[in-house]
């Protein structure tokens, strides 16, 4: 059986890409590059899976909204 998940895609200050997958808790990983971050997200995905199993409850993605406020 084949899922689908999401998975946002940043990039911090040093310019590595961090990846995660909001559906499943604590399943996030980083790398120089997108295609070896979308690689280890993949892996990373497959191993949370194994371990902790499918989540109860599906998520549906809306989109990502950007806020601006002072800090």
């Amino acid at each position: 059986m084949q899922r689908q998940f999401d998975v946002v895609i940043e990039r911090d200050e040093e310019g590595f890409y961090i990846a995660s997958v909001p559906q499943i808790r604590g399943c996030h990983t980083q790398a120089r590059s997108l295609d070896e971050v979308m690689q280890r997200i993949r892996e990373a995905l497959e191993l949370c899976l194994a371990v902790e199993g499918a989540p109860e409850h599906s998520l549906e993605f809306i989109g990502i909204q950007r806020i601006t406020i002072a800090a």
